[in-house]
């Protein structure tokens, strides 16, 4: 996200003078589960310009990422305590938000990818 988690509504101005541009998840889950209705807002409009993103294939990790984004849960500690001290609160976003962050978007704007390697959800 461009190191812009920490200001979504400067990062959507951003978003909205250059239509061309898409952002990434990667490094700043801890910004988002802190501002959990503004970063879901910020998702639902711009639903079709964020990649789901990861700076290391660590698995461990991934399931602090489903957390943040697919449920309402509350006040749970970050993976990573250097990074992040305070508590996060998962987004909730909906369905189709999720497909297109996880892999729709993904597919849309990199050609060549077999779109028969995923499945909807």
């Amino acid at each position: 996200m461009g190191w812009h988690a920490n200001d979504l509504g400067r990062l959507g101005r951003l978003l909205d003078r250059l239509p061309n541009v898409y952002v990434e998840t990667a490094a700043i889950l801890y910004e988002l589960g802190r501002q959990p209705w503004t970063a879901h807002d910020f998702f639902v409009q711009y639903q079709d310009r964020i990649l789901f993103g990861k700076d290391t294939f660590a698995p461990d990790e991934f399931p602090y990422y489903w957390r943040t984004f697919e449920t309402r849960d509350e006040y749970f500690d970050y993976y990573r305590h250097y990074h992040a001290f305070w508590k996060l609160y998962g987004l909730n976003l909906p369905d189709e938000v999720l497909r297109k962050v996880y892999y729709q978007n993904a597919l849309d704007v990199i050609p060549g990818i077999e779109r028969e390697q995923f499945s909807s959800f």
